[in-house]
């Protein structure tokens, strides 16, 4: 890479301040830069490695001043960064070609054009699997399975039986799609299974992490809306519907029959209990526990899960406990020695009795 800071800035439409024919060798994270890099500051937390970082330039936000370093100025530095790595840095993914023979597949179900199986996979009955599909090895696909095309499925991943999977879907390794629900009732002294017989519909552009869990639903089905992203280690529990261009960030438990809206975010660690609804748009922050539906675009935290400037006011006083009880302590001491300075039954001014 050799690039100077004019030819960078026009990849992502950006203003240069400072030199622009400073040379520009490698792209990096600003902790880690070294003489030569781009780095880019996105989040407010790493405005003060400015000072302390061997970039020879910064990717920032328009309205952030930098002195005494060369910039480019964009709307969104996170993403321009991203732009210009993918434009500069040539790192084609490469994925494997056809089918191994290895590879276990019914003779009913129809695999369309350049798709490629790997190792060991078991492809069931009357599964069908669009145009350039890549199935890696070790994975199970259930019988009467739908993937579209251009989907990307890693080893070991398990899809049950009859689960519509859209275009463009990412799928990482560990995750179960289509296991049963968590359904029982407590009859003449155990636990009696409920037949779980819904099924799961991930629509195109989901990117789903690592060992996350997507339950069947017991009727009807389990819905993952259009462009939404997984992070690892989310469960998904049956009849949960979530809409398009959500973000569910690892370990997020979502109980039954929740709906959540499009654009919701649900933090790391977020638990939702079931049978209420996420309005669109609204954020759910870290390790908050939902207990009652959240109204669109609204901010909620802690536990219960309260509107944000509620809990941190309530996060406020619940830290200064330990003041309030000693103040406590000191009024009560104060109260019990004025009771002992005015005797039960002594008249006031105004001569009635002290109760």
């Amino acid at each position: 890479m050799h690039k100077t800071l004019a030819e960078i800035a026009q990849i992502v439409e950006g203003e240069v301040v400072g030199d622009k024919n400073l040379v520009i060798t490698g792209l990096s994270g600003i902790q880690e830069a070294k003489q030569g890099d781009l780095s880019f500051v996105a989040n407010s937390k790493y405005v003060p490695f400015i000072k302390t970082t061997k970039a020879s330039a910064l990717i920032v936000p328009r309205d952030l001043t930098v002195s005494g370093k060369a910039c480019i100025r964009t709307d969104n530095p996170s993403l321009a960064f991203a732009h210009i790595f993918s434009k500069l840095i040539k790192q084609e993914p490469y994925h494997m070609k056809g089918v191994h023979p290895t590879a276990v597949i019914a003779p009913d179900s129809i695999l369309g054009k350049n798709v490629a199986v790997g190792p060991y996979t078991v492809v069931e009955n009357n599964v069908r699997i669009g145009d350039d599909t890549t199935i890696y090895s070790g994975c199970y696909i259930g019988s009467g399975t739908s993937i579209g095309h251009n989907s990307l499925i890693y080893p070991h991943v398990t899809i049950l039986e009859r689960v519509v999977i859209g275009n463009n879907v990412i799928i990482h390794s560990g995750t179960v799609v289509g296991s049963d629900g968590f359904g029982y009732e407590f009859v003449n002294g155990h636990h009696e299974k409920i037949p779980q017989t819904g099924t799961v519909i991930i629509e195109d552009e989901v990117e789903i992490g690592a060992n996350v869990t997507i339950d069947r639903a017991r009727f009807d089905r389990t819905f993952i809306g259009r462009g939404t992203k997984i992070d690892n280690l989310v469960q998904i529990a049956h009849n949960v519907e979530i809409g398009e261009n959500c973000i569910i960030i690892s370990q997020t438990g979502i109980s039954g029959s929740v709906k959540i809206g499009k654009g919701a975010i649900l933090a790391g660690q977020s638990g939702i209990v079931g049978h209420v609804t996420i309005g669109e748009g609204a954020i759910i922050t870290a390790q908050a526990g939902v207990t009652k539906s959240v109204p669109p675009h609204t901010k909620v935290w802690g536990y219960p899960a309260k509107p944000h400037e509620q809990a941190k006011r309530v996060n406020a006083h619940l830290q200064r406990l330990p003041e309030y009880y000693k103040l406590l302590k000191e009024l009560q001491q104060k109260l019990e020695a004025l009771e002992k300075e005015i005797p039960h039954g002594r008249k006031t001014k105004n001569n009635k009795k002290r109760v």
